[in-house]
């Protein structure tokens, strides 16, 4: 029997490299409820597989490569194309400046390489709530 309380579902795409840290940190978010709709390594990749999807997620967890020179013209397209994904960075870039661009070019949050799963989890939530 169901109750009034359902929670919804929260769905994600990641695009970033391979990693056996991120990994492990799908697999618990998996673990904890959490939909993984797909992995990109790539941009363009992660573009084409939005493309394809019925029902887009709800947040979309970014690798920032900045040694990419077209990554900020990437990011902007994925904005306009999809405004209604919530999209949260990841990088090993530990810098305001870049903090504050990527707030206002729209991104809902900031995630540090190194963070957990647990800190996932709770950027995640803060995110959607």
């Amino acid at each position: 029997m169901e109750t009034g309380t359902a929670q919804k579902k929260i769905t994600l795409a990641f695009i970033n490299d391979k990693s056996p840290i991120l990994d492990f940190i799908c697999k618990d978010l998996i673990a904890s409820g959490t939909e993984v709709l797909f992995r990109s390594e790539s941009m363009e990749d992660g573009l084409s597989q939005l493309s394809s999807l019925n029902e887009l997620p709800k947040i979309c967890i970014i690798d920032l490569d900045f040694y990419n020179k077209n990554v900020f013209v990437e990011l902007q397209e994925l904005r306009t194309k999809y405004p209604t994904i919530k999209l949260i960075a990841h990088s090993d870039i530990d810098d305001e400046k870049v903090g504050k661009y990527l707030l206002d070019i729209g991104f809902s949050s900031y995630l540090l390489i190194g963070n957990d799963a647990e800190y996932f989890r709770k950027v995640i939530e803060a995110v959607i709530n």
